[in-house]
């Protein structure tokens, strides 16, 4: 059984959706589906989120030994315990020697690499722009680098316009987005037959979607789709934020 597949059963045991995992990891939900699917796998620091959200050793992941069992050794590193039991005294002191030597030198050479290339995402300056197709760098986005302030997992940054979000997202302030999908109770950047709006999306269980402005004296910024409207719709991505808010007097 590959990774992507132990990882996918070990998720599912635990009773866990991909986008609880994906908060766990501080990447988005289509990056775990690409590491249960193959098509991707995580980076070391990600990875080693990965272990401690699904309570599992590493050899559980690629081979199989779920933590507790009676054996979590791959076969070459049992083959390599065997002759190291083998050995005289004298014997093991020089392994332990060399083991050593190799971790300083290993941490010296890590050291002394090249940083890793500082990641950037546009920041746009309206939700307008972050809807344009082409949108024209210097004008419509800047590039800012990803920093301690910034979000796991973010794919853009919008600088907000208005007050119908405040104060929960004020005027003028920037906020940070991903593709994951929205599910009710989100906040998401979307376009609005050809408007670009941020709003909290809800939708019932008779198919009406609704777009809710947090700030309820500007009520008369929702938008609610009825079943049949013929209105277009379409999302651009999540805005992250530390929990759901709940405007005050909707549904």
């Amino acid at each position: 059984m590959s990774f992507g597949e132990q990882m996918r059963r070990r998720r599912e045991e635990l009773g866990m959706t991909r986008q609880q995992l994906a908060q766990r990891l501080g990447v988005s939900v289509s990056a775990v589906g690409n590491y249960e699917t193959g098509v991707s796998t995580p980076k070391e620091e990600v990875l080693l989120r990965l272990f401690t959200a699904l309570e599992a050793e590493p050899n559980y992941l690629y081979r199989g030994s779920f933590r507790g069992g009676e054996d979590s050794h791959s076969d070459e590193e049992r083959r390599l315990l065997a002759k190291y039991r083998d050995l005289p005294l004298s014997g093991r002191q020089t392994v332990h020697s060399l083991v050593d030597a190799l971790t300083v030198m290993t941490g010296e050479l890590r050291a002394a690499a090249p940083a890793a290339e500082v990641r950037t995402i546009p920041l746009y300056t309206s939700p307008a722009a972050a809807g344009f197709a082409a949108p024209v760098f210097g004008e419509d986005y800047e590039l800012i680098q990803v920093s301690g302030d910034v979000p796991p997992g973010a794919e853009l940054a919008v600088r907000i316009q208005g007050d119908s979000m405040s104060p929960v997202i004020e005027d003028g302030s920037v906020v940070y987005v991903n593709h994951d999908p929205v599910q009710s109770g989100d906040v998401g950047i979307f376009c609005v037959d050809g408007d670009m709006l941020c709003k909290q999306y809800y939708r019932d269980g008779l198919g009406m979607v609704y777009l809710f402005s947090l700030n309820r004296k500007r009520a008369d910024m929702d938008v609610v789709f009825h079943r049949g409207s013929g209105r277009s719709l379409t999302c651009f991505g999540r805005v992250m934020l530390h929990s759901q808010p709940l405007p005050e007097g909707h549904i």
